[in-house]
């Protein structure tokens, strides 16, 4: 089949042809893209029904990040039965590497709810400074690769174009996503570290510590997924990683439904004490009984 002819094949739905391939190396899971659609648009829907009912209005991002993967999954659902399709191919990957963002932000800012119930001693950084610069890394990374992303499908759609150009500049968003994900979970070891050693939880409700585990939970999810991804794209297009479904499936697709329903199951709306009553048992304590309030310690 020359050029022209696989152009054409791009632009409509046609069935797989033995001994042309897809974009994709095979032809997408039917079944796994109907089974994460549900997935995702179950736990969009329960967190969307959760941060409207307990107000917490920054718990959206999970909604969002949910509706993206929906969003990418339905391309790859439609490309199970139109495996040459261009615009089904490019639904599915720009919206899967962008909505782990989403994850990750809220996951900053619930490090930040962490720190400011347990206190300055529970992290080397301020609580706001973990949504600024990590939010700001992640921003930066997605402009790249979308940019990288935008050069590559425009050569895609050229007779003999030249997709390595782009693909470099977006394995180097991949790259650079990764580097600050690092960061952030050097970040959280150290967070974890000073709460643990200075028995810092026991200062809150005790109700928070399963929020916490289920933060760290993401956290190690979203870790997992990174790196398959930084790999996964270093390979190029015709990559080992890029070419086999099932890493997919497994270290993507499950990796975030994990990284989201634990927060269905374990949701910061209800876990999280609110902080007007919490600060009112802490000063009714000093005041009546003084000698049982510890408080942090003081050390390290």
């Amino acid at each position: 089949m020359d050029a022209v002819d696989r152009l054409e094949l791009q632009k409509g739905c046609a069935a797989y042809i033995e001994g042309v391939g897809t974009t994709y190396g095979y032809v997408p899971s039917l079944g796994a893209g109907i089974a994460y659609c549900t997935l995702f648009g179950l736990s969009m829907i329960l967190h969307t029904v959760q941060f409207i009912w307990k107000r917490q209005w920054w718990a959206s991002v999970f909604t969002v990040g949910c509706l993206a993967e929906v969003i990418g999954w339905a391309g790859r659902t439609w490309s199970a039965k139109c495996p040459y399709n261009g615009t089904a191919f490019l639904m599915q990957i720009s919206t899967l590497i962008i909505a782990p963002t989403f994850y990750t932000a809220g996951i900053y800012i619930l490090l930040g709810r962490f720190i400011q119930l347990l206190g300055p001693k529970s992290s080397i950084m301020k609580p706001n400074l973990y949504l600024w610069i990590f939010c700001t890394c992640d921003v930066i990374s997605l402009v790249i690769q979308a940019i990288g992303g935008g050069m590559a499908s425009g050569e895609a759609d050229k007779i003999n174009g030249n997709t390595d150009p782009g693909t470099h500049i977006m394995v180097a968003g991949i790259v650079f996503q990764l580097a600050s994900i690092t960061i952030f979970v050097f970040c959280a070891v150290d967070f974890i570290r000073r709460t643990m050693r200075n028995h810092l939880l026991q200062s809150v409700n005790g109700s928070v510590i399963p929020l916490f585990a289920a933060m760290i939970l993401s956290i190690i999810c979203i870790y997992i997924r990174s790196i398959y991804r930084t790999i996964e794209l270093s390979q190029g297009w015709d990559g080992y990683l890029i070419s086999h479904e099932s890493y997919f499936i497994a270290l993507d697709g499950a990796m975030m439904v994990v990284s989201v329903v634990v927060f269905n199951v374990l949701h910061p709306g209800w876990m999280l004490p609110n902080e007007k009553s919490d600060v009112y048992k802490t000063e009714r304590t000093l005041v009546d009984q003084p000698d049982r309030y510890q408080g942090p310690p003081t050390h390290w």
